[in-house]
C-alpha cells in the first residue's frame, strides 16, 4: 500500500536488524514472493539479502521469519517487481495502487462506508478476485471470492488481502478491530499454528468461503483520519499488514452497553473494569483517549433512562429516580435539570403535550 515512495524501506540502514524479534510469519509466504521474482524472470537475493533471510531457510517447512522481515521483503520485492500484488493476479498493481484505495476510502464518514468503497474500488484493480462486505445478526462479513485460479499463490494472496484490509480498517478508525473469527476455503496448512498470530480468534480452514468475521458495531465507527495522517502512515504502510493495530475503539459502547444492561457490575470504575477484564486505570485511560470518561457515559445512560421513563411511563418520580441509579430523588432531580434545563415534572407534561398535538 505504499505510495510514490517509501522511505522507511529504502532507507532503513542494514544494520537495524530485521531478524530481531518473534519469528513467527511462516517461510511458506517467503517462497511465494520467491516465485512471484521466478515468474518475472528476475532473481530475488537482493530481497532476501534486505531483510536479513538466508536462502536455505526457504528449503525449511518449518522456518520462521519475523515481521520486520516480513516487512522489508514484501516492500523491496513491491518496489523492484513494480508489483503490489507480489504476482496473485493476472495483471500488475502498480506501486501506489492500494494507498490509492486507501485515499478514495478517507472521506467516508463511517467504517461501513469506507469497506464499501474499498471492496468496490479494489474491484477496478483486479477482476480475479472480488471483496464484498455484508452483515447478519450483528456480525460483519469482509468476504473475498476468487473469481481466477490464484494457483500456488492462493495461501499468501488470501491471507495478505484480507489481512491489508483489516489493516486499513483498523487504521482508517484508529482502533483495534478483533475477530471473532476467520475462514479459509483451503486445507489446513502445514504451518497452520502460525494462523494463531496472524489473525484474533479461532481460524475455520475448508470453509464455505473467505471471509473474516467481526462485530458489526465496528462499521459504525467514524473514519478519524486525514489526508496528513494518510502522508504519514504511507511511510510505514507495511505496517498494516505484518502487524496487529494495538486499539480498540469500541470501549465507549461497551461501556456504555453495560452501564445500561449490566448495572450491577458498574457500581465503581473497579467493578466495571473488573467486568470488561481490564484495569480500573486502563479503563480511564482508553476512554479519555476515545475523548470521553466514565462519569460522562453514567451520565448519559442514566438521562437515557430517566427520558424514556418519563416519556412512556406513568411511574413516579421517586421510581425512576431509583431505575436512573439515584439514591434518592433530589438528587436526581438536581441532575435531570443540569442535563434538561427542566425538571423531571415539567419535561414529562412537555413530552405528554407533544405526544397528545
Amino acid at each position: 500500500m505504499p505510495t510514490t515512495d517509501h522511505p522507511a524501506i529504502a532507507a532503513l540502514p542494514y544494520a537495524t536488524a530485521p531478524a530481531q524479534g518473534q519469528a513467527a510469519t511462516p517461510i511458506a509466504f517467503v517462497r511465494a514472493i520467491v516465485a512471484a521474482y521466478a515468474r518475472r524472470g528476475i532473481d530475488a537475493g537482493a530481497a532476501l539479502a534486505k531483510a536479513q533471510i538466508e536462502p536455505q531457510l526457504l528449503a525449511q517447512a518449518n522456518a520462521r521469519i519475523t515481521a520486520m522481515q516480513m516487512e522489508w521483503v514484501s516492500g523491496h520485492a513491491m518496489q523492484e517487481l513494480d508489483d503490489e500484488g507480489l504476482g496473485w493476479f493476472s495483471r500488475r498493481l502498480p506501486w501506489g495502487s492500494y494507498g490509492m484505495l486507501v485515499r478514495a476510502s478517507l472521506t467516508a464518514p463511517t467504517l461501513r462506508v469506507a469497506l464499501q468503497r474499498w471492496c468496490r474500488h479494489h474491484g477496478l484493480l483486479t477482476d480475479d478476485i472480488a471483496l464484498t462486505l455484508k452483515e447478519h445478526d450483528g456480525l460483519a462479513a469482509l468476504e473475498l471470492t476468487e473469481v481466477r485460479g490464484l494457483g500456488d499463490l492462493r495461501e499468501f494472496c488470501v491471507v495478505s488481502v484480507l489481512r491489508n484490509a483489516l489493516g486499513v480498517a483498523c487504521w482508517l478508525t484508529d482502533s483495534r478491530i478483533p475477530l471473532q473469527g476467520t475462514q479459509l476455503r483451503f486445507a489446513a496448512p502445514a504451518h497452520q499454528a502460525s494462523y494463531q498470530v496472524l489473525f484474533d480468534g479461532p481460524t475455520r480452514f475448508d470453509a464455505p468461503a473467505h471471509r473474516l468475521l467481526f462485530d458489526a458495531r465496528y462499521l459504525a465507527l467514524p473514519v478519524r483520519r486525514d489526508e496528513a495522517a494518510l502522508q504519514q502512515m504511507l511511510q510505514r504502510a507495511l505496517l498494516l499488514t505484518v502487524r496487529p493495530y494495538r486499539r480498540d475503539r469500541l470501549l465507549v459502547e461497551k461501556v456504555r452497553q453495560t452501564l445500561a444492561q449490566h448495572p450491577e457490575h458498574c457500581r465503581n470504575a473497579d467493578d466495571l473494569a473488573h467486568w470488561l477484564h481490564m484495569s480500573a486505570r486502563t479503563l480511564h485511560r482508553q476512554l479519555k483517549e476515545e475523548g470521553a470518561s466514565l462519569q460522562q457515559l453514567k451520565d448519559a445512560v442514566r438521562r437515557d433512562v430517566a427520558v424514556a421513563q418519563l416519556q412512556r411511563s406513568k411511574r413516579p418520580i421517586k421510581q425512576i429516580a431509583a431505575l436512573a441509579g439515584f439514591n434518592n430523588e433530589k438528587s436526581f432531580i438536581r441532575a435531570f435539570k443540569g442535563w434538561t434545563g427542566q425538571t423531571p415534572d415539567v419535561f414529562r407534561l412537555s413530552a405528554t403535550a407533544e405526544t397528545s398535538r
